[in-house]
């Protein structure tokens, strides 16, 4: 269907100009095509298994794992590891309980309860007497608690794992949804919610309160399994459980994860991770996009347990601009850009998170996160089908489309689809957008310098981050190592990508200036860290000036290791279709030209709406680590 539309974001918001788009065939007009997770379900009748045990009698409710994409554009539905025909099962299973638990959100979301029902009764027949979860199902019911390739913890119910924070979430939000329809069904989910409320305590929050030392930092020791990825998503459903009625102890349970995840808030607006929430407890060197749920989290327990929105703002309006201009939710940071896919699961969180925190800026910004489904990614093609209810499992950092539609990319983008069925406003925004280009952090790779020695590690991951392309440069005592970096018309950032390890000093020049120096040490004890030193980007006291081409630096003590060069504009752009995203690292107000657009919205570094006028001249202003949106 082809229509004429004016774009109104509500609130703030945004009036652009007329477009005409082609919008995807769908019931109602809605984006949300359950069609796809349908196909993915199917029932199973397990044999007796010691210990497990569901709601009432019948069929259980399950999901396959994986859709591959045939030769004739029909899908097969498979599982995970490897399949033995002889035995009709999988190295792991057909069927698992990290997905089972999101489809069944999915599910509760949508109004569709008597499939929701269906699904938790299967996802709960998982769940052992000891409140962990099995992961993996064969086809016919048995359950594999020892997958190939081995999966930790192993077996799968024997300790903590994203599997139960998964499960937490599903039962939290299944309670609230059943309590008023079917009290018995609804008490059932309690009981199962409890069950792992037990075990959580049991194994994780009987450390709240204490912390672990990462390379010279306290981080929290109450997160499940060390991660504020895997404990968002449990907080997410404690907070549904909280609202609907829960317990004493599920709101103390919310509210001590709360507090873990909101200490892994990092860095400034100058700074790696630029204030982003890291999700891994036992790195400051990693950030990655998938499950990245923390921002959405605590918005979600601040709505129950009135606490403060910090972390989350600095992660939703500091960081998430910068991502975006910078070519959009990466699957990881680690802590150069490495791993530039872009899966459903990242987009989806970034959605989430902005849309949790809730404030009128944000909300505009989440048209530049869900235009990702649209076209306005890598690719430059729908991610998501509303014909089919298919997404796409994912993009390479190339821009190929991974045509295959699992579980996993199924449901993310459907929590996404549901979301922007419930803001008409900004889902025409987001498909009003179009293709995207980016103009914002750039990598430098550190064995590109002229001096120095290359040395290419047994394996570029650490143990805790990553080597950017698998090497770098080292540097001896009053050896010196000059880049080429690319020209640009505005003063940038320069951070240095080193590994923090042994005492050295090096300074840095550029543009004929001195940038700063770096203390190559440790920043402090390594504590848990698996690997000693830490990658760290280290952003130079002096920016680069314009058009400079040159980059160097000197050992003026000691040795130093250099993974790669980051380079920030003062102002970072997304221009996508009509519309354009600037955000600033500036410490003072900057002006921009833009070349589209005649509405600019200025917003502060917390989020807050600085003033809203007419583009004037071709040029905006943008806010000291705040971000501009050009409607």
């Amino acid at each position: 269907m082809t229509v004429t539309r004016r774009t109104v974001l509500g609130g703030a918001l945004a009036v652009g100009a007329v477009s005409t788009v082609t919008l995807p065939a769908s019931a109602g007009g809605r984006l949300t095509n359950l069609a796809h997770l349908d196909y993915l379900r199917t029932t199973v009748t397990p044999p007796a298994q010691a210990g497990h045990s569901t709601y009432g009698s019948g069929p259980l409710g399950v999901l396959w794992t994986y859709a591959d994409r045939q030769p004739d554009g029909s899908y097969k539905r498979i599982g995970g590891g490897t399949y033995d025909p002889a035995t009709d099962t999988y190295g792991q299973g057909a069927f698992n309980a990290d997905d089972i638990s999101r489809a069944s959100v999915v599910y509760l979301r949508a109004g569709r309860l008597s499939v929701a029902r269906d699904l938790l009764r299967g996802l709960t027949y998982l769940q052992s007497p000891n409140g962990n979860v099995v992961l993996w199902m064969q086809p016919d019911g048995t359950l594999n608690p020892s997958a190939e390739p081995v999966e930790l913890p192993d077996p799968s119910d024997s300790g903590p794992s994203y599997w139960l924070a998964r499960t937490v979430w599903a039962l939290g939000e299944g309670y609230e949804a059943f309590r008023r329809v079917d009290r018995r069904f609804a008490e059932f989910l309690r009981d199962r919610l409890e069950l792992t409320l037990a075990a959580l305590e049991r194994q994780v929050l009987v450390r709240y309160g204490e912390w672990n030392v990462v390379d010279g930092r306290r981080l929290p020791a109450w997160l499940i399994v060390n991660g504020a990825d895997a404990t968002s998503e449990a907080v997410l459903g404690l907070t549904a459980y909280v609202r609907a009625g829960g317990s004493a102890r599920a709101r103390r349970a919310l509210a001590q994860f709360a507090e873990g995840i909101a200490a892994m808030s990092a860095g400034t607006s100058r700074s790696w991770p630029f204030r982003a929430l890291l999700p891994w407890a036992e790195s400051i060197a990693v950030w990655h996009a998938w499950g990245a749920q923390m921002p959405s989290a605590l918005a979600a327990a601040s709505s129950v347990l009135r606490t403060p929105l910090g972390p989350a703002i600095g992660d939703t309006a500091g960081f998430t601009p910068l991502l975006m201009t910078a070519g959009g939710p990466d699957n990881g940071w680690l802590p150069a850009p490495i791993d530039r896919t872009q899966i459903a699961y990242g987009v989806d969180a970034r959605l989430q998170g902005l849309l949790a925190v809730g404030l009128p800026g944000l909300k505009q910004l989440a048209a530049f996160v869900a235009a990702w489904y649209f076209g306005a990614n890598r690719a430059g093609e729908p991610m998501y089908d509303a014909t089919t209810g298919r997404t796409y499992d994912g993009i390479s950092g190339d821009g190929v489309i991974n045509r295959n539609s699992g579980a996993e990319s199924t449901i993310h983008g459907l929590l996404s689809m549901l979301a922007l069925d419930a803001r008409p406003g900004l889902a025409r925004l987001a498909q009003d957008l179009g293709s995207a280009t980016h103009s914002g952090l750039q990598v430098v790779e550190g064995e590109a310098a002229v001096g120095g020695q290359v040395v290419t590690p047994p394996s570029a991951w650490t143990g805790e981050s990553q080597w950017s392309n698998g090497s770098y440069v080292a540097l001896s005592a009053g050896s010196r190592a000059e880049w080429t970096v690319p020209a640009s018309a505005q003063p940038r950032l320069v951070l240095p990508v080193v590994n923090l390890l042994d005492p050295g000093r090096t300074v840095w020049t550029g543009g004929g200036r001195t940038l700063g120096s770096i203390n190559h040490a440790a920043p402090g004890p390594q504590g848990i860290s698996a690997a000693p030193g830490v990658l760290q980007p280290i952003t130079l006291g002096t920016p680069l000036p314009p058009y400079a081409t040159r980059v160097s630096a000197t050992t003026t003590a000691g040795t130093a290791q250099i993974d790669a060069l980051l380079l920030l504009p003062m102002v970072s752009t997304m221009t996508a279709g009509d519309a354009v995203l600037l955000a600033s690292v500036d410490t003072r107000p900057r002006t921009h030209p833009v070349t589209t657009g005649t509405t600019a919205y200025s917003y502060t570094a917390n989020g807050q709406l600085h003033s809203r006028r007419r583009v004037a001249a071709s040029r905006v202003v943008v806010q000291p680590g705040g971000f501009t949106i050009v409607l």
